[in-house]
Parts: C-alpha cells; structure tokens; sequence
C-alpha cells in the first residue's frame, strides 16, 4: 500500500489571520510530505506490511517489525495526525451541536472548562507534540497530550481512546507566526476549530 499526501481542505491562506498561509505551506507541502514519503519507505522495506492499512500500522506498533517499527511510529503517526488536523480547521466559522455541547458540559462541567484543561495540556507539553481530546471506550470524553507524533490510537499512549479533537504544539506549526508565544497560537486555534467535524468524530 502507497500513502499520499492529502490536500489541504481550504486555501493555506483562509486561516488567517489564526495560522498564516507561509505555516500553512510549510507544514503540509514540506512537513507532513516528509512523513508520507518516509512511512512509504518505511513500509516498502518489509513486504508483510505492504496490505496494512494506516490505523493497522499505528494501532499496532508493539508488533511492528523491528527494523521499521521507530520508522513508522514517527512518521505513521505525522501522517495520520497531520491528516485528522486539517480537517478539524475551518475557515469558515462554526458552532458546537447541541449534542456536542451537552457531552462536552456532561464530561467536563462546561465548554470553558474543556478548553481550559486542554489548553494546559497543550501548553505544558515538553518540547514536540500534540494534544487532543479524546473518547474512551466506555463513551466518556478525556484529555491527554501524547510527545512527538504519537496519538492516543497506539499501543503505546500512556492514555489510550480515540481522538475527537487535536492541536499540532510542534514549533513548525506555529512559529513564523507567533515564535515563542505558543498560549498565542493555542487561543487563536479556537478560531479555527471544525466542530462540525468534531461532532462527527464524536458520532463514531
């Protein structure tokens, strides 16, 4: 199986002024390109992997071979997270169901309480990352933040569910635009949220 590049869903511009389209550019066409072409490398290396599909890969990376398996930790996950982000961005304003928002106020006693708790989550990941709000297997919403390109759908998260909801904090995603300043660029990514899309994560 042969990975590709998604495209973006919007222009790389129509996010600003929240995330400017040179970030944009880099981080689809350069970044998340990189981790494509490695995972097809990876992958075309041992040919027990060639029928396995992207979440087979990383929900499974305990069994990987060993030879590829920090390969496709790495860069696996850069694929799927990257291609799960952009489609949880939106140019175009949007507004939490009524069922998202109930779940949401149910889990964690309130909308601003969410975003509080996964903004320090994302705030205080060490170095390179993600965070993300989650559904655990009993249907309850969490929140975890995962180092590097790992995501909670692995086998080795510390906190394992499936993400509704995920912000990039590596410094490539933000720092043409706001350096240093990451609790800058996690406000602003409020802006931008698809809650459309998460609603529907949320529905599966």
């Amino acid at each position: 199986m042969s990975f590709t590049l998604p495209p973006l869903p919007y222009a790389p511009e129509s996010l600003e002024p929240h995330i400017d389209a040179a970030t944009m550019v880099i981080h689809h066409d350069k970044h998340h390109n990189a981790y494509v072409t490695n995972l097809n490398t990876a992958v075309a290396s041992d040919a027990t992997l060639a029928s396995k599909s992207l979440e087979d890969l990383i929900k499974h990376i305990h069994h990987l071979p060993e030879s590829v398996r920090t390969a496709i930790r790495n860069n696996g996950g850069g694929h799927w997270n990257h291609s799960f982000f952009w489609e949880i961005l939106s140019p175009v304003e949007t507004k939490l169901s009524p069922e998202l928002e109930a779940k949401i106020i149910s889990d964690f006693g309130s909308v601003e309480a969410m975003k509080e708790q996964f903004s320090k989550a994302a705030i205080s990941r060490f170095g390179s990352g993600w965070a993300w709000v989650n559904k655990a297997d009993d249907g309850k919403l969490f929140i975890s933040s995962t180092p590097n390109q790992d995501n909670p759908l692995m086998d080795v998260a510390d906190q394992k569910g499936t993400p509704i909801l995920g912000l990039d904090v590596w410094e490539h995603a933000y720092y043409l635009k706001y350096q240093n300043r990451r609790p800058d660029y996690i406000g602003a990514f409020w802006n931008v949220v698809n809650w459309n899309k998460v609603s529907q994560h949320l529905g599966k």
